[in-house]
């Protein structure tokens, strides 16, 4: 049984009181605060922007007051409590962000820009035991008797969201039926030993060997290598591009209008791909090495067949299958019921 409920009231508990130890709302111009309110996996390339920032005029001073965990959770908990003490989001999924437009908290344009509101990228990789001792090639393995996956769960993270798009358009790539492809997702989710409450707490399974394979961004198993840990990945023929949004609410103190600019230059997104991610842009990454990436000159492959979001009919498509609102369950849920019914 998913591991979800208790995880995610630990994760709730100790994000409310992060968001309840942050300063107000942009500070006062003696502070210059920006409260940063995100999804667990970018933190460290986040807490390097604002290094970089911090060099800039329009960052001189500042300080980047972050609090982290899964993006639904991060999400709602900014929504609950009307954006109070919050400037900046980067969360998993652009839904995360619509939440908050819907409550009124960020402007309805703010996906207008030539980034359509994206400021970092990723793809779906499989990572495994340093070696690969269980000689993993891709998706197709993740079905057999031997292989114990690790994923977050989509009840609260939205690298699960990912994780299973990518699954299900392998499946569709390789020619299968929608029937078809279901079987495949359940055989997956029958080899699933635990459904993590967001995408780092899977990878933090994955470290302490719950499993044998974890499914991940690409990024977080770059950062896990550069940290030391035992690890290696493959990146898929087939794979899914991840898009992860940032959005400033309409209350926030303009420097967080600054930062969100300083995030999307090539100096931003040179620090988030020091940190294993795909740049947002036109950014030449030629002359950067990626520490922790398969070949660190050349650390981002492109795979043989590429699907993204926009290829499923967007977002509130994708969600209205799959994930549904808050407490809906769709084909997801149905699915995972199905593959781990008694």
């Amino acid at each position: 049984m998913r591991n979800k409920f208790k995880a995610a009231v630990v994760a709730s508990l100790l994000g409310a009181l992060t968001l309840a130890g942050c300063s107000s709302a942009g500070g006062s111009d003696d502070d210059k605060t920006i409260n940063l309110v995100g999804f667990a996996v970018p933190q460290a390339a986040n807490e390097a922007i604002e290094d970089a920032f911090r060099e800039t005029d329009e960052g001189d001073g500042v300080k980047v007051s972050g609090s982290y965990g899964a993006s639904g959770e991060q999400s709602r908990k900014v929504a609950d409590t009307k954006g109070k003490d919050v400037d900046y989001v980067h969360f998993s999924l652009e839904s995360d962000v619509t939440r908050l437009v819907d409550a009124g908290l960020v402007a309805e344009d703010w996906n207008a820009g030539a980034n359509k509101g994206i400021v970092s990228a990723s793809i779906a990789v499989i990572a495994v035991e340093k070696g690969n001792p269980l000689g993993i090639k891709g998706w197709e393995d993740l079905t057999r008797k031997d292989v114990k996956v690790i994923t977050a769960d989509p009840a609260s993270s939205g690298a699960a969201r990912w994780n299973i798009l990518a699954l299900y358009t392998y499946a569709k790539q390789q020619g299968l039926s929608e029937a078809e492809a279901d079987e495949y997702l359940k055989k997956v989710f029958g080899n699933v030993t635990s459904w993590a409450a967001s995408g780092r707490e899977a990878t933090e399974a994955f470290k302490k060997g719950v499993g044998n394979v974890l499914i991940t961004y690409e990024n977080e198993a770059i950062l896990a290598k550069q940290n030391g840990e035992e690890l290696d990945y493959i990146v898929p023929d087939h794979s899914f591009l991840i898009e992860n949004p940032g959005a400033v609410l309409k209350d926030a103190d303009p420097v967080a209008t600054d930062w969100l600019d300083f995030v999307l230059s090539d100096a931003g997104q040179t620090e988030f791909v020091k940190k294993g991610f795909r740049p947002v842009g036109d950014l030449d990454i030629s002359g950067i090495q990626v520490d922790g990436a398969n070949d660190p000159s050349n650390p981002f492959p492109v795979p043989a067949s590429l699907d993204t979001i926009t290829d499923l009919g967007g977002w509130k498509a994708v969600a209205d299958e799959w994930f549904g609102k808050d407490g809906v369950k769709l084909r997801f849920d149905k699915l995972y019921a199905e593959a781990t019914a008694k």
